[in-house]
C-alpha cells in the first residue's frame, strides 16, 4: 500500500530520545513560512498582516453606516423597529469577523514533512549488478493511485519529501502542502484548505450579505428624505453624502464578494476546487470525487472538520545543524548544487548531470588551449630569425598554460593519464606542423634559386650576342 502520510501522525509528538536532547515547541522550529502567536495556538501565513486591511474594509463602512444612517432608522420606526436594523447590522459583521479569524488562524490542513525521502522502490529479479558507488535511484515523480475506481496522480514534493494525497498541493508562498488545497488568499494571509474552506465560504457569504444589507437600507434612507421633504433625489443625496459614498463602496464590493460567491456554490455543487478548476483538471475525465450535489454540500457543511495532523505546542528534540563539508580546501554545502532549469523547490540534481558539468567544463579548457594554440601559428611571418624565438616563445608559454591546465584537469577530474595522453597527442600535432613548415621552406628556396640561376644566363646570352654585333660593325 503507498505510504502517503508520514509514520508519524501528528507531526510534533514529543520525542522519545534521552534527556541529553534540547527540547523546543513545535512552532520555533517549524520549516515553513507560517506565523505563530500565543505560543502556537494561532496559525497564520507569512501575509498575516494583511487581515488589518481586510478587517478596516469591513468595519469602516459598517461603523459609518451605524452613525449616520442605522441611527436615524431609530426614531422613524415604532415598536424598537429601528434598532432592530442597527442590531442585524452589528450582527452580520461579528459573525463575519469571527470567520475571519477562524479561517486565517488555524491550521489549513498542512501535511507534515518527512524528516527523510521515502526508500525508492527496487524491482525485484533485476539481475543487474550494482557497484559500490552507483548513486542512489530517484524516486518516481509521480505514482498512481485508484480512488473509487478512477485511476489518479499523485506527484512527489522534494520539500516535504512526500508523496501528497490526492487533491493536495505545494503553497509556495507558505512553503507548506496542504490537503485539499483550495488557493492562498491574499486578504486573509492564509492558505484554504481542507480544515477551513467552509469557514472561508462563510465568510465570504457573510461579506456578500453584508454588502446588500447595507446598500439596501442606504437606498431607503435616501428614498424617505426624498418623500419627507418632497425634493428630488440629487437634492436628497446632498442632505446624506454618507449613503451616497456606502451606495458607491457597496456597489463595487457586492461585484467581487458576491461574484466570489456565487464562484464556489459551483465549486461545491461540482467537488471541485479553485485549484482544480483553473487547471482543468475534470473537463475531459470524470470527476472521482464527485457525491452530487447534496452529498457534494453535505461534504462541506456536514462533516466533522478533520483533526490537525500537527501539534504545534508539543516539544520535540531540536535538530542539530548539519556543518558544511570541506572539498580540496574550500567549503561546499551538505546538499549538491541545484540545477539552475529546476522548476520544484528543493530538487537536487541527479548524479549524471552534476558528472555532464564537470565533463563539459574540462572540453572548454581543452578548446581554449588548442584555439591558443593555433593562434600562434597563425601570426605574419617576419624573417627567419625572428619568427624562430617567436616560435620557440610561444610553444614554450603555450606548453606551459597546457602543462597546468592538464595538471588542474587532471586533479579536478581524478584522472592523470588522460591529461599526459593530451599533452602528447599535442606535442605529436606540433612536430608534424613544424615538419611541413620546415619542408615548405626549403622547397620555396630551391625555386627562388633556380629562379635567380635562369635569370642570370639569360643576361649574359643577351650580352654576348651584342658584344658579337658590335665587333662585326
Amino acid at each position: 500500500m503507498l505510504d502517503l502520510q508520514p509514520s508519524d501522525r501528528r507531526h510534533g509528538a514529543p520525542s522519545s530520545s534521552g534527556g541529553g536532547d534540547e527540547l523546543i515547541r513545535t512552532y520555533k522550529g517549524w520549516k515553513g513560512n507560517n506565523v505563530f502567536f500565543l505560543g502556537g495556538r494561532l496559525v497564520f501565513g507569512p501575509d498575516a498582516r494583511s487581515i488589518l486591511i481586510t478587517i478596516f474594509l469591513i468595519t469602516a463602512p459598517v461603523i459609518i453606516f451605524c452613525v449616520f444612517v442605522g441611527r436615524k432608522f431609530i426614531d422613524d420606526f415604532p415598536h424598537h423597529r429601528g434598532v432592530s436594523i442597527l442590531a442585524v447590522a452589528v450582527g452580520l459583521i461579528v459573525l463575519d469577523l469571527i470567520f475571519l479569524l477562524v479561517t486565517s488562524a488555524r491550521d489549513p490542513g498542512i501535511i507534515p514533512r518527512n524528516l527523510y525521502p521515502p526508500e525508492p522502490e527496487v524491482t525485484e529479479g533485476s539481475g543487474e549488478p550494482r557497484l559500490a558507488h552507483t548513486p542512489q535511484s530517484r524516486l518516481p515523480r509521480t505514482k498512481d493511485l485508484i480512488v473509487n475506481g478512477i485511476t489518479v496522480k499523485i506527484k512527489y514534493c522534494d520539500t516535504c519529501m512526500l508523496y501528497r494525497p490526492p487533491r493536495a498541493s505545494h503553497c509556495s508562498i507558505c512553503n507548506n502542502c496542504v490537503d485539499k488545497f483550495d488557493h492562498h488568499c491574499p486578504w486573509l494571509g492564509q492558505c484554504i484548505g481542507l480544515r477551513n474552506y467552509r469557514f472561508y465560504f462563510m465568510f465570504v457569504l457573510c461579506s456578500t450579505l453584508l454588502c446588500i444589507y447595507v446598500h439596501v437600507f442606504c437606498w431607503i434612507y435616501v428614498v424617505r428624505i426624498m418623500n419627507s421633504e418632497n425634493i428630488n433625489i440629487w437634492k436628497s443625496f446632498l442632505k446624506t453624502p454618507a449613503s451616497i459614498a456606502l451606495i458607491i463602496y457597496t456597489f463595487i464590493c457586492v461585484w467581487f464578494v458576491g461574484g466570489l460567491t456565487c464562484f464556489h456554490l459551483y465549486l461545491m455543487s461540482t467537488n471541485q476546487s479553485t485549484y482544480e478548476n483553473f487547471r482543468y483538471r475534470y473537463d475531459r475525465h470524470e470527476n472521482p470525487f464527485n457525491k452530487g450535489i447534496i452529498g457534494n454540500f453535505m461534504e462541506v457543511f456536514c462533516t466533522n472538520v478533520a483533526i490537525s495532523q500537527n501539534s504545534f505546542r508539543a516539544k520535540v528534540s531540536k535538530e542539530p545543524a548539519i556543518p558544511p563539508r570541506t572539498v580540496n580546501g574550500g567549503m561546499s554545502s551538505p546538499s549538491l548544487q541545484k540545477v539552475s532549469n529546476d522548476i520544484e523547490m528543493g530538487r537536487k540534481p541527479v548524479w549524471h548531470e552534476t558528472v555532464e558539468e564537470e565533463l563539459g567544463d574540462m572540453d572548454k579548457d581543452m578548446e581554449a588551449a588548442v584555439t591558443s594554440r593555433d593562434l600562434s601559428r597563425m601570426l605574419p611571418p617576419e624573417e627567419s630569425e625572428g619568427r624562430g624565438i617567436m616560435h620557440s616563445r610561444e610553444s614554450s608559454r603555450g606548453q606551459g598554460i597546457m602543462h597546468s591546465r592538464e595538471s588542474s584537469r587532471g586533479r579536478r577530474g581524478g584522472s592523470w593519464e588522460l591529461s599526459s595522453r593530451i599533452n602528447e597527442d599535442l606535442r605529436t600535432r606540433d612536430d608534424k606542423r613544424a615538419g611541413e613548415e620546415d619542408s615548405s621552406e626549403s622547397s620555396d628556396n630551391d625555386a627562388s634559386r633556380d629562379l635567380h640561376v635562369e635569370i642570370f644566363d639569360t643576361a649574359a646570352a643577351s650580352r654576348g650576342r651584342t658584344g658579337t654585333g658590335i665587333g662585326r660593325l
